[in-house]
């Protein structure tokens, strides 16, 4: 069964620093047409940063788009200094929001981040043997950050009571338990 749409037309509707949308006019594979509205995304990186007592570092911050704070792991989109290179930006995220740079990287897995609006694909690294930078890189304007790294059991008693509901940040939280499951086992 075929459930491919074609793009007939495109209108741009806005094009901004972090994100573009476009509507876009589809032909649908029964015949009719309908239109689509897309959030374009440069893509973006996310870091589960493991400190050597084995905790997981996240940022406190606001969040205009939801109007509250929340707790995450550290992540940013690619930009122009990376050169759409994922480990630069890895690099960069983790000296900009924690202060640290990491020995050891391991890329964990891409995924599309909401894929009913979106074509942000994010990729997910964990992070280990975690140093302090010499040089920080500057923060984004108006960003603050507070900076605090949790157990396993605090995570999720976090998770349980809502106080982290970030959908990059559940799932390395769920990656990290696993990590730990598997840990135990060997």
């Amino acid at each position: 069964m075929n459930m491919e749409e074609r793009v007939l037309s495109t209108e741009k509707i806005y094009d901004g620093v972090i994100i573009n949308v476009e509507k876009e006019k589809v032909a649908l594979p029964d015949g009719h047409e309908s239109y689509r509205e897309i959030v374009r995304h440069s893509g973006a990186v996310a870091v589960l940063a493991i400190t050597n007592d084995n905790k997981v570092i996240l940022v406190k911050q606001w969040r205009s788009p939801i109007a509250k704070t929340t707790l995450e792991i550290p992540a940013g989109k690619l930009d122009d200094r990376d050169e759409g290179n994922a480990l630069h930006a890895v690099n960069r995220e983790l000296n900009e929001e924690i202060r640290l740079k990491a020995t050891q990287l391991k890329k964990v897995t891409g995924f599309y981040s909401s894929v009913g609006f979106s074509d942000e694909y994010m990729t997910l690294y964990v992070a280990k043997d975690l140093k302090p930078v010499s040089d920080e890189l500057p923060r984004d304007p108006g960003e603050d950050l507070k900076v605090k790294a949790y157990s396993l059991d605090e995570l999720k008693a976090l998770m349980a009571t809502g106080q982290i509901e970030d959908a990059k940040t559940v799932m390395a939280i769920w990656y990290f338990e696993l990590m730990q499951l598997k840990q135990a086992q060997d």
